[in-house]
C-alpha cells in the first residue's frame, strides 16, 4: 500500500512538473505565434507588386519570380500560423479549431494550387516552340487567360481564409485570454472577405474590405506579439475542456 501511495504521488508530482512547463512555454508560444503573423504580413505585402499583365512580365521577369517564390513563402507561413492556431485556441473549443485549421489548409492549398496559373504566362510567353504554334497576339490572350485563372483561384482561396477569419473571431470572442474586441474585429472582416463569393462585387468594394481585413488582422497579429495571452485563463478554460472529455 505504501509503494502504491508513493508511487501515485510521483505521478501527481510529474503530471505537475508537466502542467507547469506547458504552462511556462505558453506564453513564448503566443509570441511565436505573432512573430509567424507578422513575417507573414511582411511577406504577404511583398506579393502586392506582382507584374499584372503578360507584358509586364516579360519586361520584369526576375521581379515576376521573385515575387512568385515571396508568395509560396508567405503561404508557407500561413500553414504554420493556421497550426499555431489550433493549437491556441484549443481550448475553447477543439472541433470548431480543427474546423478553422482545415478552413485554413484548403485556402492555402488552393492558392497554392492557382500559383501554377500566375507561373504558366512566363512558360506560355517564354518557350520558343510556342511561337512556331501561335502569334503573339493569340500567345498574349493565352497568358492573360492563365493569369485570369490565377486570379480567380486567388478569389476561391479568399473565401476559405473568410469563414477561417469568422470560425477564429468566434473562438476569440468565446475565450477569456484574449480581448472581445479582437474576434469581433476579425468576424466583420472575414464577412468583408465573404464578397468574394462574387468577384466583380468584391473588385467594387475592394479599399473598404482590404483596409478593414488589414486592420483586423494588424491589431490581432500585434496584440499576440506584444501582450501573449492570458496564460491563467488559458488554463481555466483548458482545465474545462478536459473535464469535458473525461466525462465523456
Amino acid at each position: 500500500m505504501e509503494g502504491t501511495r508513493e508511487h501515485s504521488n510521483l505521478t501527481v508530482g510529474m503530471g505537475s512538473v508537466m502542467e507547469r512547463t506547458a504552462l511556462a512555454s505558453l506564453q513564448p508560444r503566443a509570441r511565436i505565434t505573432g512573430v509567424v503573423y507578422l513575417a507573414y504580413f511582411l511577406f504577404a505585402i511583398g506579393t502586392l507588386f506582382t507584374p499584372a499583365t503578360p507584358k509586364d512580365i516579360v519586361a520584369h521577369e526576375l521581379l515576376f519570380r521573385l515575387e512568385f517564390a515571396v508568395g509560396l513563402i508567405s503561404l508557407g507561413l500561413y500553414v504554420a500560423l493556421t497550426a499555431l492556431f489550433y493549437n491556441l485556441f484549443r481550448p475553447v473549443n477543439r472541433n470548431l479549431a480543427l474546423v478553422a485549421a482545415f478552413l485554413g489548409l484548403m485556402g492555402c492549398a488552393v492558392q497554392a494550387l492557382g500559383s501554377v496559373f500566375q507561373l504558366a504566362p512566363l512558360v506560355v510567353l517564354g518557350g520558343s516552340h510556342y511561337k512556331s504554334v501561335f502569334n503573339a497576339e493569340q500567345l498574349q490572350s493565352l497568358a492573360q487567360m492563365l493569369l485570369d485563372l490565377n486570379a480567380q483561384a486567388g478569389a476561391v482561396g479568399i473565401v476559405f481564409f473568410a469563414v477561417f477569419d469568422i470560425v477564429i473571431g468566434y473562438l476569440i470572442f468565446k475565450s477569456t485570454f484574449l480581448p472581445r474586441i479582437l474576434g469581433a474585429l476579425m468576424v466583420i472582416a472575414g464577412l468583408g472577405w465573404l464578397t468574394f463569393l462574387s468577384p466583380p462585387f468584391a473588385n467594387y468594394v475592394l479599399i473598404p474590405i482590404e483596409v478593414l481585413g488589414f486592420l483586423a488582422e494588424l491589431a490581432l497579429m500585434l496584440w499576440l506579439l506584444v501582450r501573449g495571452v492570458n496564460v491563467q485563463r488559458w488554463q481555466e478554460q483548458a482545465g474545462v475542456t478536459r473535464a469535458q472529455l473525461l466525462v465523456r
